[in-house]
C-alpha cells in the first residue's frame, strides 16, 4: 500500500501557491520566498496529532504538507522568527519547534493536492479579483460565522485581516477567530451576500503578544445555499486542494484558487496548526462581482467618486509624475519643491497651493498636511495627491470655496515623509503587506518617535516654578544630546524640522492609518512611564474644536452603524481622544509641532486599513474630501493682525503674543505678522518684543468665519532708542537725554 501510496504523492503536484510561490502575481504583488510541501517517511512511533479535524463526508481527502525537513523519526522541524505586534513596536521572539505528525497517525491518503496545479496554470495571468472587504469592514460582522468559537472575542467577527487583539487575551476584542479545541472539523464561513467570483484566500495567524497560534494548512468550500457544499480541486489529482497557510502570526500568506469558483457563501477549513495551538486564523477573500441581470439579490454599494481623479497607489516614480503634471496644469496656484531627502535618497517633495505661490504674503496664514511618516500607511499619501489634483481641478472651474481657500491660505502637501518606508510596503502589495512592513524609515528609525522631546524639559521646569519667567513656555530649544553628531536623528526627521523652522505654519494635520479616530496633543504622559493617561495641553480647548471638526465631517467616522476597528469603540467619545490618553507616544511631531513652533498639529488614523485597494480609494476620498476642506479653513479660527513699530511702522519680528489663561505663547513672522487660534470667548492679549514696552488689550472671538483683527503698535523703551541712536552715530535728543537722567536719578 505504501509503494502505491508513495507513487500517487510522486505525481501529485507541490502544494498550491502560498506567498513567494511560483506562479502569477496578484494586485501588483512580487513573489518573495518559496512555500514547499514534501511528504515524510512513515514514522516507527507516530506523534499524536495537532489537528483531529477532518474534511466534510463525501469529500476526498488529501494530504497533511509537511512544514520543513523531515527528520530521521519522521517528524518535520523548522526554525523560524515571528513578529509579535504591540502598541506600534515589533518585539523579536523566537518560537518553538513546529511538529509534523507521521502520516501513519491520520486516515487520509498520502497525496499531496496543489491548488496551483504546478504547470496546470499558463505562465502569465491576469490579476485576481480585489478583496471583498473583511478587513476594510465592508463585510459586516453578520456575514461571518463559523463552526464554534473560543469566546466572544475570538468569535467569527474578529477573524479579518490584520485585526489587532486588545493588550489583555480573553477580552471581548481578541485577534482572531479561533475555534474551539474540541471542534473536530472547525470552518470559518463568509457570506457575500450574492453570487461572487472567488479567485483566492489571504491568512494570517493571531494578533497576540501571549500565545501562538496559526493554521497551517486548510481546504475550501462553496455553496449557494450554505448547505449544499463543493470544493476546491486539484486539476491533475482531483483530489480536494489542501493550501499551505501560515508559518507565523503576522506574515500575510496568499493563495490563488486553482480556477475562480462563483458561489454566495465560502468556507475555510483549517486541516492542520501550530502543534499546542489552536486553529486560530484572520483572513481576507479575494473576489470579483458577478452581474444579477434578473435583480434577485440587493445591490451592492458602489464605491465611487464623482471627481474626475486619478485612483490609484502611486509608488515614488509615479508619485513625481502625477506632482509634475498637476504643476503644469495649474502652474499660476502651484510649486513643487523639496525639503530634503530620505535615508535611500528619495527626495521629500512638497505640493505648494496659493494664488502667489513662493512667497510669505503678509497676513496669509501658512497650513501643512503631512502624509507617510509610516510607510505602509498608504491612505494619507493617496489622500494628498487626490487633495492637490482635485484643488487644481475645482479652481479652475472658479469653485468658490477653493477659490477663496487658495487666495487667503498658503497650503504645503508633503505627501510622503518616509518615501523609504512607502517603497518596501508598495513592493508587498495593499493585502500582503501585513500591519508593520514598511512602517519604519530604511534605518529601523520610527518617524513619530524620532523628535526631540520637548515636554520634559518643559513640565520638569514647571514643576520647579520657573515658566514664564525664566524658561519660555514656547519655542523650547532643542536639548544639547539631540543635536549631538551620534545622536539618533533620521534624516527624514531633520528635513521636517528645518522646514519647520523656515516656514511659519499655523495649523497642520499628520496623516495616519489603521483606526478611525483624531488625536491631538499632548502625545506624551506627563507621569513617567504611564502607559495612558490624560495629558492636556493649555490650548486644550482649541485642540478639541480642530479634533472634532474633523471627525465630524469625516463620512467613515460619523456612520453610526460603522463598527470599531480593532480593539477600542472610539465612537463613544466622537471619535476624538487626547493622544496621550490613547497610548504614550514621547517624541512624537505633534508635541514637538507645539513646543518649538507656533504651530498646532493633530493626528487623524484616517482608516481600519492602512493600505486599502485602490479600488476603496475613492470611497475613502469622498469619507474625507469635506474634512480636509474644512480642517484647512479652521486656520481662520481665532485672532490675527500685525504688530507693528510706531514710530516706523515697520512689522516687528518674534514678538510674544501672550493671552490670559492660557500658559502658551505663539511669536510673530518675520513680517510682524501672527495667527493665534483661539475658540470663541473675549480674551485679554498681550505683545511684546524685546526693547519695547508691551501692550495690552482687548480681543473678541465670535463664530463669525475668519480670524478677528488684533493688531499692536509698539513704543521703543528709552534704552532701545539710545542703543539705536548710538549704532548710528547720531546726537541723543535733549528730551531722551532729560529721560535717561531722571531714570537714572530714580535708580539712584
Amino acid at each position: 500500500m505504501w509503494g502505491l501510496l508513495l507513487a500517487l504523492a510522486a505525481f501529485a503536484p507541490a502544494v498550491g501557491q502560498g506567498l513567494g510561490a511560483p506562479g502569477p502575481s496578484v494586485l501588483g504583488l512580487v513573489p518573495s520566498a518559496t512555500t514547499e510541501a514534501r511528504i515524510s517517511t512513515p514514522a516507527p512511533a507516530p506523534a499524536p496529532r495537532s489537528s483531529p479535524a477532518q474534511p466534510p463526508a463525501g469529500k476526498d481527502n488529501g494530504d497533511l504538507p509537511a512544514l520543513g525537513p523531515t527528520s530521521p523519526s519522521g517528524t518535520s522541524q523548522q526554525h523560524a522568527r515571528i513578529r509579535i505586534i504591540k502598541k506600534k513596536k515589533v518585539i523579536m521572539k523566537k518560537r518553538k519547534k513546529l511538529t509534523r505528525p507521521s502520516p501513519l497517525a491520520t486516515a487520509r491518503p498520502v497525496v499531496t493536492t496543489s491548488p496551483a496545479g504546478v504547470g496546470d496554470l499558463p505562465k502569465e495571468q491576469e490579476p485576481g479579483c480585489p478583496p471583498l472587504g473583511l478587513e476594510s469592514l465592508r463585510v459586516s460582522d453578520n456575514q461571518l460565522e463559523a463552526s464554534s468559537s473560543q469566546s466572544y472575542g475570538l468569535g467569527p467577527h474578529r477573524g479579518r485581516l490584520n485585526i489587532q487583539s486588545g493588550l489583555e487575551d480573553g477580552d471581548l476584542y481578541d485577534g482572531a477567530w479561533c475555534a474551539e479545541q474540541q471542534d473536530a472539523e472547525p470552518w470559518l464561513q463568509v457570506d457575500a451576500e450574492r453570487p461572487t467570483r472567488f479567485s483566492g484566500i489571504i491568512t494570517q495567524g493571531r494578533s497576540s503578544i501571549w500565545r501562538f497560534d496559526w493554521v497551517t494548512s486548510y481546504k475550501v468550500q462553496y455553496s449557494n445555499d450554505s448547505r449544499t457544499w463543493w470544493g476546491s480541486r486539484n486539476r491533475s489529482s482531483g483530489m480536494d486542494a489542501v493550501f499551505p497557510a501560515n508559518s507565523d502570526q503576522e506574515t500575510p500568506v496568499l493563495n490563488l484558487l486553482p480556477e475562480p469558483q462563483v458561489a454566495r457563501f465560502i468556507r475555510l477549513l483549517p486541516q492542520t496548526w501550530l502543534e499546542g495551538g489552536a486553529p486560530c486564523l484572520r483572513a481576507e477573500i479575494l473576489a470579483c462581482p458577478v452581474s444579477d441581470p434578473n435583480g434577485l439579490f440587493p445591490e451592492a454599494p458602489a464605491l465611487g467618486s464623482p471627481d474626475p481623479l486619478d485612483f490609484q497607489h502611486h509608488n515614488y516614480k509615479a508619485m513625481r509624475k502625477l506632482m509634475k503634471q498637476v504643476n503644469e496644469q495649474c502652474p499660476n496656484i502651484t510649486r513643487i519643491y523639496s525639503i530634503g531627502k530620505s535615508n535611500q535618497g528619495l527626495k521629500l517633495y512638497v505640493m505648494e497651493m496659493s494664488d502667489q505661490p513662493g512667497e510669505h504674503e503678509l497676513g496669509e496664514p501658512e497650513v501643512r498636511y503631512v502624509a507617510g511618516m509610516h510607510g505602509n500607511e498608504a491612505l494619507g499619501r493617496e489622500l494628498l495627491l487626490l487633495l492637490m489634483q482635485f484643488l487644481c481641478h475645482e479652481f479652475l472651474r472658479g469653485d468658490p470655496r477653493v477659490t477663496r481657500l487658495l487666495t487667503e491660505t498658503r497650503i504645503h502637501l508633503l505627501p510622503s515623509m518616509n518615501p523609504d518606508g512607502y517603497e518596501t510596503a508598495f513592493h508587498r502589495g495593499s493585502e500582503l503587506v501585513g500591519w508593520a512592513e514598511g512602517r519604519w524609515n530604511q534605518q529601523g528609525i520610527d518617524l513619530n518617535h524620532n523628535f526631540a522631546d520637548l515636554n520634559t524639559p518643559l513640565w520638569e521646569a514647571e514643576d520647579d516654578g520657573l515658566v514664564p519667567d525664566t524658561v519660555p513656555n514656547h519655542h523650547l530649544p532643542l536639548p544639547t544630546y539631540y543635536t549631538l553628531p551620534n545622536a539618533t536623528v533620521a534624516p527624514e526627521t531633520w528635513a521636517v524640522i528645518d522646514w519647520m523652522k523656515r516656514i511659519p505654519f499655523v495649523l497642520s494635520a499628520n496623516l495616519h492609518g489603521g483606526e478611525l479616530v483624531v488625536s491631538y496633543p499632548f502625545d506624551m504622559t506627563r507621569t513617567p512611564w504611564a502607559a495612558r493617561e490624560l495629558t492636556p495641553t493649555p490650548d486644550d480647548a482649541v485642540f478639541r474644536w480642530l479634533s472634532t471638526v474633523y471627525a465630524g465631517t469625516n463620512r467613515a467616522m460619523q456612520d453610526p452603524d460603522r463598527r470599531p476597528c480593532h480593539s477600542q469603540d472610539f465612537s463613544l467619545y466622537g471619535n476624538v481622544i487626547n493622544g496621550a490618553d490613547w497610548h504614550t507616544v514621547p517624541g512624537s511631531m505633534n508635541d514637538f509641532s507645539y513646543l518649538h513652533t507656533n504651530c498646532f498639529e493633530i493626528t487623524v488614523e484616517l482608516s481600519c486599513d492602512k493600505f486599502p485597494h485602490k479600488n476603496e480609494l475613492p470611497q475613502e476620498w469622498e469619507n474625507n474630501k469635506d474634512a480636509l476642506l474644512t480642517y484647512l479653513e479652521q486656520v481662520r479660527m481665532g485672532i490675527a493682525g500685525i504688530v507693528r513699530d510706531k514710530d516706523t511702522e515697520l512689522g516687528i519680528a518674534d514678538a510674544v503674543i501672550a493671552v490670559d489663561g492660557i500658559n502658551h505663547d505663539v511669536t510673530t513672522a518675520w513680517g510682524g505678522d501672527y495667527w493665534r487660534l483661539l475658540t470663541p470667548g473675549d480674551y485679554m492679549v498681550t505683545a511684546s518684543a524685546e526693547g519695547y514696552h508691551p501692550a495690552t488689550r482687548s480681543c473678541r472671538v465670535t463664530f463669525e468665519e475668519g480670524p478677528v483683527p488684533c493688531n499692536f503698535q509698539l513704543t521703543k523703551t528709552p534704552k532701545q532708542r539710545l542703543r539705536e541712536l548710538l549704532a548710528a552715530g547720531a546726537k541723543v535728543p535733549p528730551d531722551l537725554r532729560r529721560r535717561l537722567e531722571r531714570l537714572r536719578g530714580k535708580k539712584d
